[in-house]
């Protein structure tokens, strides 16, 4: 299977299914020096593992993490970093019933197709399990970020019909609310919709949104590696997500130029925007402003109401997807999509360093 690699400069290589024996990630590229210790990768994953609320799956996964390589006395050598979370709780046999016929809304009919073959144990690759691998790498490169001033932080901006009041916005409800929403009344109603669509068996989607803070100006590369063009390619990776918008993003398809642009001004000697349409982003470059946008997730495919679909003999059925599956995918996915911004932030960052000849000259010039 080709495509599990992503970046240029942090190059990350994600590996494992849902129900093998472990999954995990090798990232190479990584700078030496940096302070890493498993708590700090740990601190991520809990964000993402299962069986935390009733906004999740049931199966319960430590999701402990090991660092095989990479690491010496507490810093990153430079070398790939190895790291690896251990499946502990599968039960293959939930899903011995679907290797015969295809699931509404999953992989399962483009991977035989592909393949001729597939893993059916909870989706083998396509499972949300692996995003554990990116979550891993992206807890090293929001540390880093962080040293130098830069902050990327996502939430739940909604789910489902419910979104969150900017009013009401308190940054310490993301890691306290089971929704991941910054909005504490928002999130009340969130849940009580969750509820709802366990008791329908079905499920609900939702928004994820993503700020990034402290980013200099300019940071990505004007054609094919657009901040932006990125951007879009490290989320729309992620399983479940179908569509992302960057600032106002399709609401721009409705203004006229005179609404759209973002007027400049002088600030204490600094050029500034005096609004943000563009989400941070101009000419795929940045222009040192906050840094936003949102991605859109599908309610999760697997539910227990009846649906329509068809086995491998070619015959129609009807089936009830059982197991233990996310009524919403939302509050797990919102480490993943900060894992991934800050990933391809921190890529783009490296690159800025050989964009101009004085950098160079600088660093090495005795």
């Amino acid at each position: 299977m080709a495509g599990s690699i992503f970046g240029k400069n942090i190059k990350i290589s994600t590996w494992g299914e849902s129900h093998g024996r472990a999954l995990g990630v090798v990232v190479d590229g990584f700078p030496a020096g940096m302070e890493l210790f498993e708590n700090d990768v740990q601190k991520f994953l809990d964000r993402r593992k299962p069986g935390t609320s009733a906004a999740t799956t049931s199966r319960k996964e430590g999701d402990e993490v090991e660092i095989l390589s990479g690491i010496f006395e507490g810093k990153t050598t430079g070398t790939p970093i190895s790291m690896m979370v251990k499946n502990t709780s599968q039960r293959s046999g939930d899903y011995s019933e679907i290797a015969g016929y295809y699931r509404p809304g999953h992989a399962d009919f483009g991977f035989d197709e592909k393949f001729g073959f597939r893993d059916y144990r909870g989706g083998g690759r396509s499972s949300g399990r692996e995003t554990i691998g990116r979550v891993a790498a992206g807890a090293l490169c929001s540390k880093l970020l962080n040293e130098m001033g830069i902050k990327v932080m996502a939430f739940t901006r909604a789910i489902g019909d419910v979104e969150i009041d900017e009013k009401k916005f308190d940054e310490k409800n993301i890691l306290l609310t089971p929704t991941a929403m910054p909005d504490a009344e928002a999130d009340k109603r969130a849940m009580e919709l969750i509820s709802k669509c366990k008791e329908e068996m079905d499920s609900v989607g939702g928004v994820v949104e993503c700020h990034v803070t402290g980013l200099p100006a300019g940071v990505g590369e004007p054609v094919f590696d657009k901040l932006d063009a990125v951007i879009a390619h490290a989320v729309m990776s992620i399983g479940a997500v179908k569509a992302v918008e960057i600032g106002d993003g399709t609401r721009v398809s409705k203004y006229k130029g005179s609404e759209n642009n973002d007027e400049f001004v002088m600030r204490d000697s600094s050029v500034e925007k005096q609004t943000n349409h563009a989400g941070g982003i101009l000419g795929g470059i940045s222009d040192g402003s906050e840094i936003v946008f949102r991605v859109y997730f599908k309610p999760t495919p697997s539910i227990a109401k009846t649906q329509n679909t068809v086995n491998k003999s070619g015959e129609n059925i009807q089936v009830s997807i059982h197991g233990r599956h996310d009524p919403v995918v939302v509050p797990r996915a919102v480490v993943v999509v900060e894992s991934m911004c800050a990933l391809c932030t921190l890529d783009l960052l490296m690159s800025n360093m050989l964009s101009r000849a004085e950098n160079i000259i600088g660093f090495y010039k005795k």
